[in-house]
């Protein structure tokens, strides 16, 4: 029996995702969490086989989750489930111990070779993501002189960051979700190319971009 758990705080992603494999015997969904904190909460208790693991969460995201519970859990089998198709994305969370990428849309003969792939030791990545990283390592980088067109929300976030408030500091600045904050974080991160948010600022200082 292949046990899978899924973090995701949209219900509707969680029961499609339970309904699709309801008729597989060999393969039962036993956990379903919202959030960062019901995930580590749960995943010490009981442990799956596999983590569908969304990016995007209401007091946090996937990535530096995966990184924690990689650490706390190594047996854990982890697949990243995301909406973003974003190559900085992809890279950190596998660098972070995810053994795979998909994305929202995946069919459900997908998600079972993901399942039997990973738990055999091997990497699953849907088709469209391989073709993105296969772009990227051959070398086809923006230059150095790019600069990236930011919203002006999230010209407010970056510059929030840059003055070091916390994530709920950041929210009830611009009146808006902590999930809100995290969804322009990342949007930076993947249009800046850094890989968190120290990498964010030094390049937002390069390119000249924290003034208002």
């Amino acid at each position: 029996m292949i046990t899978i758990a899924i973090t995701d705080d949209h219900e509707l992603v969680m029961q499609g995702i339970e309904n699709m494999l309801q008729n597989e015997d060999n393969i039962r969904v036993v956990q379903k969490y919202i959030s960062v904190a019901s995930t580590i909460d749960g995943l010490s208790k009981e442990q799956p086989n596999i983590l569908l693991l969304d990016i995007n969460l209401p007091d946090g995201n996937g990535i530096d989750l995966c990184k924690k519970l990689s650490v706390e859990h190594p047996q854990l089998k982890i697949i990243a489930l995301s909406s973003f198709s974003e190559i900085a994305f992809v890279k950190r969370i596998l660098n972070n111990g995810a053994s795979g990428y998909l994305l929202k849309n995946t069919s459900k003969e997908e998600l079972i070779e993901a399942f039997k792939i990973v738990l055999t030791g091997g990497q699953y990545l849907q088709n469209d993501i391989q073709k993105k990283l296969l772009q990227s390592s051959l070398g086809q980088k923006k230059s150095t002189s790019f600069i990236p067109k930011l919203t002006r929300r999230e010209k407010e976030v970056l510059i929030a960051i840059s003055e070091e408030f916390t994530t709920q500091e950041i929210a009830n600045k611009l009146c808006i979700s902590i999930k809100t904050v995290e969804t322009h974080r990342m949007n930076l991160i993947s249009k800046l190319g850094a890989r968190n948010s120290v990498g964010l600022i030094k390049i937002a200082l390069e390119k000249d971009l924290l003034k208002d």
